[in-house]
């Protein structure tokens, strides 16, 4: 075990900023981010500027920094039909993520996502696969040398239940963010109360949503916090709902307005803030002047 640095952080202030999108600023400063490979291919093509966003958004506020390894698993890879740099990429992303702290207290979160893509839930994997590849890639980025594992952009119970319980092996603290639909289901069609139901048995640090449009965010939070006790996190997509098709992220979510939602959704009991698909530096920049990070 390595102590509970989240729940410290926790303990020590309401709410703590999270940092926002990787793939939004990657595109903002040029930087080709298609698919498969998405925001991983900077890792090989351009790690410098991946260095300045973690940086960037560190003397912006955030407290919490995402490792760059949403797409860096062995599957994205086969995918892409490119030779298999997972290892190597998913060490450099929590590397870079580290080496762009500026202030000790930041913690370093590895990003553990949907094998496939998160907007479909037909195509998640079978059982077995979820439990060998995010197992897999949960000791990657505990060996690497994470603060915590972020289990991200969740839109089915299955692959969360598979995903968290994965992370839980490695000793660290495990938050679990949910997608859902405009209708406040996830993806799969399942409920919150389901979820909670089946994920809060197994004892994340955590719960939370993201990649909700910011300005539907408000009462799902608010319904999650009447289902569980545990700490809440919110960190919204500031476009419109997304495709992982899209060629391009468009942000209608201004960065004041999007502070002003972040405040409803501390009101509604969200523990951690931060930004999804769409945000950039000033989002998090707000976020923190808001909440006396910064």
């Amino acid at each position: 075990m390595r102590g509970k640095p989240l729940e410290s952080l926790l303990g020590r202030k309401h709410p703590v900023i999270l940092d926002g999108a990787m793939g939004t600023e990657l595109g903002a400063r040029g930087v080709d981010s298609g698919l498969p490979l998405w925001s991983a291919r900077a890792l090989i093509v351009s790690p410098s500027t991946v260095l300045q966003i973690h940086r960037d958004y560190c003397a912006a506020g955030a407290e919490i920094m995402t490792a760059n390894t949403f797409r860096t698993t062995g599957r994205t890879f086969r995918r892409a039909g490119v030779p298999d740099r997972s290892l190597e990429c998913t060490g450099q992303a929590v590397r870079l993520a580290r080496q762009a702290c500026a202030r000790e207290e930041v913690l370093v979160a590895g990003s553990l996502a949907p094998l496939e893509d998160c907007y479909h839930p037909e195509l998640v994997p079978d059982d077995r696969s979820l439990r060998v590849e995010h197992t897999e890639q949960a000791y990657r980025l505990a060996a690497a040398g994470v603060d915590f594992l972020l289990v991200e952009t969740m839109g089915t119970i299955r692959e969360a239940f598979a995903a968290c319980e994965a992370a839980l092996k490695t000793g660290l603290e495990v938050v679990v963010s949910l997608l859902c639909r405009p209708d406040g289901l996830l993806y799969g069609g399942e409920s919150p109360v389901e979820a909670v139901h089946v994920l809060e048995p197994l004892g994340p640090a955590a719960l939370s949503l993201n990649c909700v449009p910011a300005r539907s965010l408000t009462p799902m939070v608010a319904h999650l916090r009447t289902l569980t006790d545990l700490p809440l996190g919110a960190y919204g997509n500031a476009g419109r709902a997304g495709r992982e098709q899209e060629e391009e992220i468009v942000c209608d979510v201004p960065p004041e307005e999007y502070a002003r939602l972040a405040r409803e959704w501390v009101n509604a009991g969200a523990s951690i803030v931060g930004g999804c698909c769409g945000t950039g530096i000033e989002h998090i920049r707000k976020l923190s002047t808001l909440f006396g990070t910064t």
